[in-house]
């Protein structure tokens, strides 16, 4: 693997083992993660080394791991040179999906890296763009971030709760897994 900043052998073997733990948190939470057929097409926000997608190699799940340009570091080598697929993005603005869209989007930090960047809105507006109906989202962030973005959400129409972090309450860290529900037409009063 090349030299990146921070990366030691020991830390990408604690970072798998990290992610590792992370899904198996996740399957308790979403029972669906790792059920054949229910999210085929992934998407992780930031990828840091992969550990998301190289946790799920074992599903049969296709994982896009986005390296925002405004990472501290660059770390698109790495996934490259773990057979993952990747690419740079700039999330305050709009991403090219064509033809794809995604059953799963993971969003580490994204929130907090992009804070005073651009607004959550716009973030979580280009997410529903690109989420499908029935899709999940898990994003991972500062408590008080997570509660300005379920308010959003909520006005998505997305199902939504905020979930203590895999280490237990006391961690400002915490988990919202959403899902992006079919936009309907209210239903007419008969007017009795």
């Amino acid at each position: 693997m090349e030299t990146i900043k921070g990366v030691t052998p020991s830390t990408f073997i604690k970072g798998n083992q990290l992610w590792k733990k992370r899904i198996s948190y996740y399957k308790k939470v979403n029972s669906q993660l790792g059920k054949a057929g229910r999210y085929r097409n992934l998407l992780d926000m930031n990828a840091y080394l992969g550990g998301f997608a190289a946790s799920l190699v074992e599903y049969p799940v296709w994982v896009m791991n986005v390296v925002p340009v405004q990472a501290k570091v660059d770390t698109l080598g790495a996934i490259y040179e773990r057979g993952l697929i990747g690419r740079y993005h700039n999330w305050c603005e709009a991403m090219s999906t064509y033809p794809r869209t995604y059953d799963l989007i993971h969003a580490d930090s994204v929130f907090s890296l992009y804070n005073q960047r651009c607004e959550l809105e716009d973030i979580l507006l280009e997410m529903d763009r690109i989420l499908r109906p029935e899709g999940s989202v898990i994003i991972r962030d500062d408590v008080d971030i997570l509660v300005k973005v379920k308010s959003i959400v909520n006005g998505l129409n997305w199902e939504s709760q905020i979930v203590d972090h895999e280490d237990g309450p006391l961690e400002r860290e915490k988990l919202l897994f959403a899902v992006k529900n079919y936009w309907t037409a209210p239903k007419a009063s008969n007017g009795s």
